[in-house]
């Protein structure tokens, strides 16, 4: 099997990033795409194939909303549980998505004085 080239692990990290919704993983991967040759075309072309792709499932998940509310309410029927939030009020599992989304970030970000990585979370 061969590699990738420079190029095409460029693109994969663009789409990767985006997908992932990392603002620091973009700011990372961007100029290492225009250092692998990439023209800033083929970046937004890149970005919104991507940005396409991931809307995919977010439509879906639309589209399944809206036909739930399109169903009439049954009286004293019990709504399925959702995973997160049922288990937790509402507030408790914002602030622990918050603090995942942070400690994601901080990989991404040295701290003050550390020596900037060379890579992406």
């Amino acid at each position: 099997m061969s590699e990738l080239s420079a190029r095409d692990r460029a693109l994969v990290g663009l789409g990767a990033a985006l997908a992932s919704n990392c603002i620091p993983c973009v700011e990372h991967h961007l100029p290492n795409a225009r250092k692998a040759g990439l023209t800033d075309d083929e970046i937004q072309q890149a970005l919104s194939l991507a940005d396409t792709i991931r809307q995919v499932p977010a439509r879906r998940v639309l589209t399944r909303a809206t036909e739930l509310l399109a169903v009439p309410a049954v009286a004293g029927e019990a709504a399925p549980t959702c995973c997160m939030l049922d288990a937790k009020p509402v507030d408790q599992t914002l602030d622990a998505m918050a603090a995942t989304m942070t400690k994601a970030a901080s990989a991404c970000s040295p701290g003050a004085g550390a020596k900037q990585s060379s890579g992406c979370c």
